[in-house]
């Protein structure tokens, strides 16, 4: 990948991420960069393995809300950083590793959910750097996971959608359009210009039935974990606006909408 990127035009990271399996690693030997999640926020849902690379790291880098998760279980320097630094901060991450440090990259939840633009973007910092280090991923537990629990929607039932990525979203809110009324769905709104009620209307503009049950599930697995219910009419009231005033919602939300009682029985 480019050391130069844009998300409307290309090429997207996470693309570049998933090109190709990962290889196969002796992880006693190879020294890998792991790209860990580290769950929805509750410090138990941080996994035992992610646990591990993330404190026998010597450098963790991650966005700052993502690192204040985990920074007490570990003693190794940490990169933090935002939208605007997070280059700067990747940067030296990789140079970090190609002098023989350890390596662990941070990301919330699951980099399999939602996360694969952050791994490519780790992936080109290590290997622009060193060619030669492995970048191996540690699955977390997702939100998705926890909403799909509350909401009692499996997932093979389930059309699940991540909207929280930079870039058009056109074809994402496609396979909603043509899932919704048949599988229940899974959505992670993106803050704050796809939130939760902005979906609501485009799925009734594409034929929703208004009476679909819809959930927002809000800070799942944190003390102040919220499920608001609603029917899909109920929920685009809601909709309009791009900043964080314009929502009733927090950035921390998984949008669940169930497919009518009559279209399975699962439901």
């Amino acid at each position: 990948m480019s050391d130069k990127y844009d998300l409307e035009a290309g090429p997207d990271p996470a693309t570049f991420a998933a090109a190709e399996p990962e290889p196969d690693i002796d992880e006693e030997t190879d020294g890998p960069v792991y790209a860990v999640g580290v769950g929805p926020g509750n410090p138990e849902y941080l996994t035992p393995r992610g646990e591990r690379a993330i404190r026998e790291a010597d450098v963790v880098v991650g966005f700052t809300t993502v690192v204040e998760f985990i920074e007490d279980e570990t003693d190794a320097d940490l990169l933090t950083c935002g939208y605007k630094d997070e280059a700067e901060a990747l940067e030296e991450f990789g140079e970090r590793v190609a002098a023989g440090e350890s390596g662990t990259a941070v990301a919330m939840g699951d980099p399999n959910h939602s996360g694969y633009q952050f791994v490519g973007k780790v992936q080109d910092a290590v290997e622009r750097h060193d060619s030669d280090v492995p970048v191996r991923v540690v699955p977390g537990i997702s939100s998705l996971q926890l909403a799909a629990s509350r909401a009692r929607t499996p997932m093979e039932d389930t059309e699940f959608v991540t909207l929280h990525k930079s870039g058009d979203l056109e074809s994402d809110m496609d396979r909603l359009a043509a899932a919704v009324n048949d599988r229940h769905l899974l959505v992670l709104p993106r803050p704050y210009d796809r939130m939760p009620g902005d979906i609501a209307t485009l799925l009734l503009e594409e034929g929703a039935e208004p009476d679909l049950e819809a959930l927002v599930l809000e800070k799942l697995t944190h003390e102040d974990e919220q499920i608001h219910r609603f029917t899909l009419a109920e929920l685009a009231a809601h909709a309009g606006g791009s900043g964080k005033e314009d929502t009733p919602f927090s950035d921390l939300v998984v949008l669940a909408v169930r497919r009518p009682v009559a279209a399975g029985r699962s439901s």
